[in-house]
């Protein structure tokens, strides 16, 4: 009983700090206020480099961002995670330049963390380390210069995604970029029961014309960090407890924004993880295993809603517009990536009022989604569209 009633204080406290937001953001509006069309831009995985030394996409960033700037429509950046490459170090040098240049985005800004810049520093090629089974021990990869390891804490997760933290989020409720978007962090709901979900300060909640937007911490590329670090033969327990504590945060933090969205009587709700949790990338069901919690979380919250949910993700790169939680409906992008069949990675639901769009990254030009929402539109699921919401792929020109 205890424990329901410090729930419902949470609950309530959550309510009023985002209908505070909410009349904030309406308020500012011109026009029909509350009804007015918004418009976000969305990017990530970027900038990307095919080696530690190759900067040309990061060269190529300010131009980027001056293009985004120049966009009249743009109110709001979204970055949906990784600000480097597979390829590239895990470094605190290379985290403060974006952050330095994400500073130069004429809007607010809303990121969400990526693999490649915490879950993924453990691998070699990103300067972490190898386990070495002679030995029990782990080969780090040092610079020959100064015979230290070239990774930020050696390449541990758990270290690397404090780093992020410190340097993209040491401000709970604060946004990058310029101007101001009021958004409630996880680190400033309290949660008696699980004071553990106060260190999550990047799960990130906001309101703006009746639509509720909600980031959660979902790494791809390493089926929601079960990759053993350094390659060893099994997890470690911090491993272990980071995948378990974090994973469980986040579906209390979907269960926190949907309870907002029911009871505040938002019209859509927007999901923006990183990992593309239905890219099998060649492999078996087994490596998107560990995201049918959250799978399962979205599928079980949309059906109830019962309005427009969009998820914005990154993670494999490559465009893509469906819908993976409704067998056999339609895909739009690549010939390849829309030849396999998503809704097979995860046991089956049929949700029709859920929509996924995969932004493209990691090539150049540089490019972004323009996402206008129309309050009370009901447009039909096309390639360009769905419910309120219509975009459109800019590349820089």
């Amino acid at each position: 009983m205890k424990r329901r009633s410090f729930a419902a204080v949470g609950l309530a406290l959550a309510f009023s700090a985002i209908s505070a937001t909410a009349m904030t953001a309406n308020a500012t509006d011109s026009g029909s206020g509350a009804r007015a069309p918004f418009t976000l831009a969305v990017y990530g995985d970027a900038p990307y480099g095919t080696s530690p030394t190759d900067t040309s996409e990061f060269d190529g960033t300010p131009a980027f961002i001056a293009n985004v700037n120049a966009d009249p429509d743009v109110s709001t950046v979204i970055h949906v995670g990784d600000i480097h490459s597979g390829k590239q170090y895990c470094t605190a040098a290379y985290d403060q330049s974006i952050a330095a240049l994400w500073k130069t985005f004429a809007d607010p800004m809303v990121y969400t963390p990526g693999d490649n810049e915490w879950a993924d520093c453990h691998k070699a090629k990103e300067g972490g380390g190898t386990y070495n089974p002679l030995t029990g021990q782990i080969d780090y990869v040092l610079d020959p210069a100064t015979g230290q390891s070239v990774d930020y804490a050696s390449g541990n997760p758990a270290a690397n995604l404090d780093l992020v933290r410190k340097t993209f989020f040491h401000e709970p409720g604060h946004t990058l970029g310029s101007g101001t978007l009021r958004v409630l962090s996880q680190a400033q709901l309290p949660n008696w029961a699980h004071p553990e979900d106060a260190k999550y300060v990047e799960n990130v909640l906001w309101v703006k014309n009746g639509t509720l937007f909600v980031t959660v911490n979902v790494p791809g590329g390493s089926n929601n960090d079960a990759d053993p670090w350094y390659g060893a033969p099994t997890a470690s327990q911090e491993q272990l407890d980071e995948a378990g504590q974090r994973t469980a945060a986040d579906l209390r933090w979907l269960d926190t924004a949907f309870a907002l969205a029911k009871a505040d009587g938002m019209s859509n709700v927007v999901v923006t993880t990183q990992a593309d949790m239905w890219d099998l990338d060649g492999k078996t069901a087994d490596h998107v295993a560990n995201y049918e919690p959250v799978v399962s979380s979205l599928a079980r919250h949309t059906a109830a809603f019962g309005k427009p949910v969009l998820l914005l993700v990154g993670d494999s790169h490559v465009y893509r517009s469906d819908n993976p939680l409704t067998q056999g409906a339609p895909c739009t992008g690549d010939e390849d990536v829309c030849a396999y069949d998503a809704w097979n990675s995860h046991p089956g639901y049929a949700v029709r009022n859920f929509h996924r769009i995969v932004v493209h990254g990691s090539t150049t030009p540089l490019e972004w989604l323009k996402l206008t929402v129309t309050p009370g539109a009901h447009n039909p699921t096309t390639s360009t569209s769905f419910g309120p919401f219509t975009w459109t792929r800019i590349t820089e020109s």
